[in-house]
């Protein structure tokens, strides 16, 4: 990783084709090993490491995404470099509590990550390949999920708005029957979605979905805010979507307010987008054979 990372050394900005091909040249490959591919033949191998690093160092805060497809090196990561000049691996990753978070995010409970942490590598001996591709999925779905939101954090507030009704109505809110409405407009006091259960409108659910940046939290007087507009609405539900987390004491008063008010933070938004296929695709399929016993039975 710390070839990757020395290149963004100078602090500026990285697009993500130069970094691969700086790295293609770093190590000396040739045109075959530029060329092969993932056994999906979805993606270069090489891109695919790539691409890999990046999430990595970027999970563990030395590097940053300003924008799609682009990274840049964090004084975080500048401290890292010059700590390590030999080797950037998971073990130095280890050290952040951010990068343990989003290891200990696609493990087992019973699993936890530490400082001592030494099987940062995915192949663990203990473990057998059908053991292995579920932890590596939920890894990938984990990383793609911090994207999700991080690419929703850039776009524009009424996307964010649009997006969430989408996913709420893939998660089944609205019905065959029910209404899923953008609001969002003059007059609709902070509302930005309504989603109507029964033709009838008597399970009314009101949505309202904040694009803040990843280091600012949510805190008790927007959540009470909202819930005075649905009380101002006598709406009884409320869904409160944000890009960010939500404070203790929001989470609290949401707990103890009487309308009920389901609050959804940047972590769960981007899980519930994986899950319900929301701003994603299918990037391959693994087929895993087995003996076939009738082929082996004789009468």
């Amino acid at each position: 990783m710390r070839p990757v990372l020395h290149l963004h050394a100078d602090g500026e900005d990285h697009e993500s084709a130069a970094i691969v091909a700086a790295m293609a040249d770093h190590f000396a490959l040739s045109a075959d090993e530029r060329a092969e591919m993932l056994p999906s033949g979805g993606q270069k191998l090489f891109n695919n490491r790539i691409a890999w690093s990046i999430t990595h160092m970027a999970q563990a805060g030395l590097l940053e995404r300003p924008r799609r497809g682009v990274t840049r090196i964090t004084t975080r990561g500048q401290k890292a470099m010059a700590e390590n000049p030999d080797r950037v691996d998971m073990k130095v990753l280890n050290q952040f509590a951010e990068y343990r978070e989003f290891r200990a995010r696609r493990r087992k409970p019973s699993k936890p990550v530490n400082e001592q942490d030494d099987a940062a590598d995915l192949s663990q001996a203990d473990a057998s390949p059908l053991e292995l591709i579920p932890q590596l999925v939920a890894e990938a779905h984990t990383a793609l999920a911090d994207e999700l939101v991080e690419r929703l954090r850039q776009a524009p507030p009424e996307f964010l708005e649009h997006c969430v009704l989408k996913l709420l109505t893939r998660m089944g809110y609205g019905g065959p029957e029910g209404d899923v409405r953008h609001l969002g407009g003059p007059g609709d006091e902070g509302m930005d979605g309504l989603i109507r259960q029964d033709p009838l409108g008597l399970d009314v659910v009101y949505v309202q979905a904040k694009r803040y940046a990843a280091d600012r939290t949510v805190h008790r007087p927007d959540v009470q805010a909202f819930a005075g507009a649905l009380q101002g609405a006598q709406a009884a539900r409320g869904i409160f979507i944000a890009t960010t987390r939500f404070s203790p004491g929001a989470i609290d008063f949401a707990e103890k307010v009487p309308s009920r008010i389901i609050l959804i933070d940047g972590r769960r938004l981007g899980e519930l987008m994986v899950t319900y296929d929301c701003g994603v695709q299918e990037a391959q399929t693994v087929t895993i054979k087995k003996i076939d016993e009738d082929f082996f039975t004789t009468e």
